[in-house]
């Protein structure tokens, strides 16, 4: 398999970069819906907050890695069999997701980073709050940010599902491509 985008696939990067955030955003997903009613004391109340903040701040760098992929490489173009309507709704739903994806690490950044502090990546690195205390940004922050997530799965809920329409009533490649086969 290649390692660039072709006209006629995708490579290997852009293929690993698609999963790997898929896997990242739903686990993210389910890792804060699970950890808000954490009661103060059970052993997860910091721990899992710290692995969220820790995998959002490495999906940042993978988005932008991703970002700036995509710009320098190629991207397949639709299948013969593919209709006007859904080249375009493939375009606004992809659009949506980076921009809905960004959106929710950024407010997330922004509710951990209210009061001042850093956010610790794994204890392998720090990032700094660029705001320093601003009061009740946390709250306007979480807002965003709640619904952000909401809208994330539900559009990507709507990718899959057009994806196995492809795959399963129009038989034709639009899966297979983002499998590698």
């Amino acid at each position: 398999m290649q390692i660039r985008n072709t006209p006629a696939s995708y490579g290997v990067v852009a293929i690993t970069i698609h999963w790997l955030v898929a896997l990242a955003v739903f686990g993210l997903f389910g890792l804060g819906y699970w950890m808000v009613d954490l009661s103060y004391y059970d052993d997860w109340y910091r721990r899992a907050p710290d692995i969220h903040r820790s995998i959002g701040i490495l999906l940042l760098m993978v988005m932008l890695f991703r970002v700036a992929w995509r710009g320098v490489n190629v991207s397949p173009e639709p299948l013969p069999g593919h209709k006007r309507w859904e080249v375009r709704s493939a375009h606004l739903a992809h659009l949506l997701l980076y921009v809905l994806i960004f959106v929710a690490m950024v407010s997330g950044y922004l509710i951990s980073t209210a009061d001042g502090s850093a956010i610790s990546v794994f204890d392998w690195f720090e990032v700094p709050s660029v705001t320093g205390q601003i009061k009740g940004m946390e709250d306007t922050a979480g807002t965003i940010h709640y619904w952000s997530t909401w809208a994330i799965v539900g559009l990507a809920v709507v990718h899959a599902a057009g994806a196995f329409k492809h795959h399963l009533f129009d038989r034709d490649r639009t899966l297979r491509r983002m499998l590698g086969k």
